[in-house]
């Protein structure tokens, strides 16, 4: 009994998502940014990862007043807000006709995409992320993406099917965190795919290294794959303009396997390409996640 009113009650939740949604759909895009900025802006702080956010800003912003840590905690409710709302419209913000996606560095993946070279592309959840699989699948490359699954398995298969209405699934792909993801990554590897993974986030199983001088579970998975395929590493930075124009900078190749150098050293590396990032766009980072816990 109790199990059947817990189903009930996710079952209620994905109602209410999936009339959100179509009402979303109806509206302009610029709208659709707006309400969720707004939305998440007022109800995130009164939320339990506020506390969250609010720690992790003052582990690394130690210097600054109260005021000023309210504002960026303020302004990244604000950008994580409109992220999920255009979920409800990502196939609309990411289509050309859209002019809202302006991408720099094109020249540091013309070889790769001219000879259907394979790679692994890294960002992290900055700006609105759930654009970066759709981009790199209009430029023509297979790409294969690991994304952490919600224990609201109805609203989970909602937000999949618009992940999927934004791709084309003859070549590109979804695939829950886990080990069957592991699987089709690594299968997707041997038939010729790329691969995104977002590199920001805590793992409990991973290796320590430091983030901000401070030390963190972190995953290192994706640098055995290059070691082990012997792939090229591309980091993606990706900003958010005003309330919903990007820019997608394709940075050049990175080897952090140049030297005999362990996977832990090579994250360090790494680490320091997205503490710019962040440093640069504060606002725009989901400081929301238990990061350095």
């Amino acid at each position: 009994m109790r199990n059947i009113f817990k189903q009930l009650k996710l079952f209620i939740e994905y109602i209410i998502v999936r009339f959100l949604f179509i009402f979303l759909s109806l509206l302009p895009i610029d709208l659709v940014s707006i309400l969720g900025g707004f939305t998440f802006k007022l109800f995130g702080p009164l939320s339990r990862s506020h506390k969250i956010a609010k720690s992790n800003l003052e582990k690394i912003f130690y210097n600054l007043k109260e005021d000023d840590i309210k504002m960026k905690i303020n302004k990244s409710w604000e950008n994580l807000g409109k992220t999920i709302f255009e979920l409800s419209i990502l196939e609309k913000l990411v289509n050309n006709d859209s002019k809202k996606i302006s991408l720099q560095g094109l020249e540091n993946i013309k070889s790769i995409i001219e000879n259907n070279e394979q790679v692994i592309f890294f960002s992290i959840h900055q700006s609105n992320w759930e654009i970066l699989v759709p981009i790199i699948d209009q430029l023509g490359i297979s790409v294969g993406a690991i994304y952490r699954h919600i224990n609201n398995k109805f609203i989970d298969r909602l937000i999949l099917k618009k992940r999927n209405q934004s791709i084309d699934l003859k070549k590109s792909f979804y695939t829950p965190k886990g080990k069957q993801s592991a699987i089709n990554i690594i299968q997707a590897i041997k038939n010729k795919s790329s691969m995104i993974i977002l590199i920001d986030q805590k793992d409990s199983a991973g290796e320590n290294v430091k983030l901000f001088n401070i030390i963190t579970k972190t995953q290192i998975g994706f640098l055995k794959i290059a070691r082990n395929y012997n792939l090229k590493i591309i980091p993606l930075k990706n900003t958010r303009h005003n309330n919903n124009h990007f820019t997608i900078d394709f940075y050049p190749a990175i080897k952090p396997f140049e030297k005999n150098i362990s996977d832990a050293e090579a994250m360090l590396s790494i680490h320091k390409i997205i503490e710019k990032w962040i440093l640069e766009n504060p606002t725009q980072w989901l400081w929301q996640h238990n990061r350095f816990n």
